[in-house]
């Protein structure tokens, strides 16, 4: 329990419904999704359609989704892919050939095709009650009235205004400026898509009008896409992937996302009694950054699109290999910094928790990649392409090699946590490569440390990628002294780590508990 002498915020208690989410708008129309008889699909829907406009540099209509769904008429979680491929003309050699060594993250050969809307179709065909047009009908108020940009989000556009180009800054801005905290933000040309996608469903995005626009922009950009690389676009269930951590199980999506990445990483950390570290102490920050080392290279090296991995995925994070690899960290020493082979990191995305009355439950994230994806813009409609095609690497044989229609390796990852074979939490952590350390702190919180959900959010984080030792304002002076004699190059980062919404499933009292980032401008609501 939190002191309540401080500023901060409790958890949020409920019984019948709960949405956690980045921004409040959203959050409260998943809630009225509810409320109206939708279940936890369709609040999940409609709240992601809003995100779009309520934080544009996050996520977008030409981005990808993925989701983990526990439905009371399913016995195992449904896992859902809704990630799109290169365009099939793209391929590795021709950009060497071209002198090329990485995909730019504003080349338009980064810009993959985009999933997410017929992933939402998919879903709502499958589960909803309430349907996809009903969805989009607070989406399309907002892209048509505005709504007033919210603090974290005037932070990173004006921080990120410079991604944007051409008809992105069009699009984008107000009287050629970033907005500031209250200004309206309207996309009424994004309306007109929505409308088209309520009325004809998810041909109404990949063909027509819309699809002219997306596919003539990108070739006007230089992009070898075609309007049978949009056509061809498929989203596909997957089976879920899982490990015990101390007697609690984490599911996550298989690749060519990087779930794998938090499972390996908890099953390194299963070999370490949590009880010896302070949950805010130097230790426990040098045992994880040590631990996700050897995770992300192990990433780095093995996890691409499932057609083109090179290990068995059982084997990635096995007992065995969680224990070989525990075996190299020295607590009283750092290792060099991991050295980044996939080419392009980012901090931004969304992510939505809904649980329901009938506890159908969803963790779905949608994201376009970098803040404003490539920073091009379709010229009629202003959809921000999404860049996820930087995430290949240009390494002749590498799993993850670009080629032509072929998933990158994805960030983006939601979560969930049963326990004795029933579902105990529902959460994700925004925050790109940061995703498997976070999934795993939050969890670590919970299960080591006995925390509420909101203080498993609230504590501040650390991540070593390849610059150093990330380490938030939340960590004093001292224990920055002690990384760096351990041999950590500690930053500061300017961006808080990260951003997570998560719902707690009490099932001895039937209460729903959730948690908010106050790094974001979301909340936790309920009914």
């Amino acid at each position: 329990m939190r002191n309540f002498h401080f500023p901060g915020r409790s958890p949020t208690y409920c019984t019948n419904g709960m949405v956690a989410c980045s921004h409040p708008i959203a959050s409260k129309t998943a809630l009225i999704a509810l409320e109206k008889g939708g279940n936890a699909v369709d609040a999940a829907i409609a709240a992601a359609l809003v995100l779009p406009i309520c934080e544009p540099q996050m996520t977008g209509l030409y981005g990808d989704m993925f989701a983990l769904l526990n439905h009371p008429k399913r016995e195992t979680v449904i896992g859902l892919n809704g990630s799109g491929k290169s365009p099939s003309g793209l391929d590795a050699e021709l950009l060497r050939e071209q002198g090329i060594r990485k995909v730019n993250a504003n080349s338009p050969h980064s810009v993959t095709l985009p999933g997410a809307i017929l992933a939402f179709e998919t879903l709502a065909n499958d589960f909803s009650k309430l349907g996809l047009a009903e969805a989009c009908k607070s989406a399309i108020y907002y892209a048509e009235h505005g709504v007033p940009v919210a603090p974290r989000v005037a932070f990173d556009w004006k921080k990120d205004f410079n991604n944007l180009s051409n008809h992105g800054k069009t699009y984008y801005s107000i009287n050629g400026l970033p907005p500031t905290a209250g200004q309206i933000f309207k996309a009424p040309k994004q309306a007109e898509v929505l409308r088209k996608i309520a009325k004809h469903g998810a041909k109404g995005f990949y063909a027509g009008d819309v699809a002219e626009d997306i596919i003539t922009s990108l070739q006007n950009l230089g992009g070898l896409h075609t309007l049978d690389d949009l056509n061809n676009v498929v989203c596909e269930y997957v089976t879920p992937i899982s490990t015990n951590y101390n007697g609690a199980s984490l599911i996550e999506l298989p690749p060519n996302g990087q779930g794998a990445t938090a499972l390996l990483l908890a099953k390194i950390l299963e070999n370490f009694d949590y009880s010896c570290f302070d949950p805010l102490g130097h230790e426990r920050v040098h045992l994880e950054a040590e631990a996700s080392k050897l995770a992300y290279t192990a990433r780095n090296k093995f996890i691409a699109d499932p057609n083109y991995c090179t290990t068995d995925i059982a084997t990635f994070f096995s007992s065995q290999t969680a224990t070989e690899l525990a075996k190299k960290i020295d607590m009283q020493r750092a290792t060099p910094n991991l050295a980044s082979q996939t080419e392009e990191v980012h901090l931004d995305t969304v992510l939505i928790t809904v649980v329901d009355n009938d506890r159908c439950a969803i963790s779905l994230i949608f994201s376009i990649f970098h803040s404003f994806g490539s920073g091009h813009a379709s010229e009629k409609y202003g959809l921000i392409f999404q860049n996820r095609g930087s995430g290949f690497t240009l390494e002749k044989d590498h799993p993850n090699e670009l080629a032509g229609g072929k998933r990158p390796l994805h960030t983006i990852i939601p979560a969930m946590v049963q326990k004795n074979d029933e579902l105990l939490l529902v959460y994700g952590v925004m925050g790109g490569q940061y995703q498997p350390a976070g999934h795993v702190r939050i969890l670590s919180n919970l299960i080591d440390y006995g925390l509420d959900i909101q203080t498993a959010i609230d504590l501040p984080r650390s991540f070593s990628d390849s610059s150093g030792l990330l380490l938030e304002h939340g960590y004093n002076r001292k224990i920055a002294d002690q990384l760096q004699t351990l041999g950590h190059n500690v930053l500061r980062p300017d961006t808080p780590l990260g951003g997570a919404q998560a719902i707690f499933i009490d099932n001895e009292l039937g209460v729903l508990i959730g948690g908010s980032d106050p790094r974001k401008d979301g909340l936790a609501i309920g009914y």
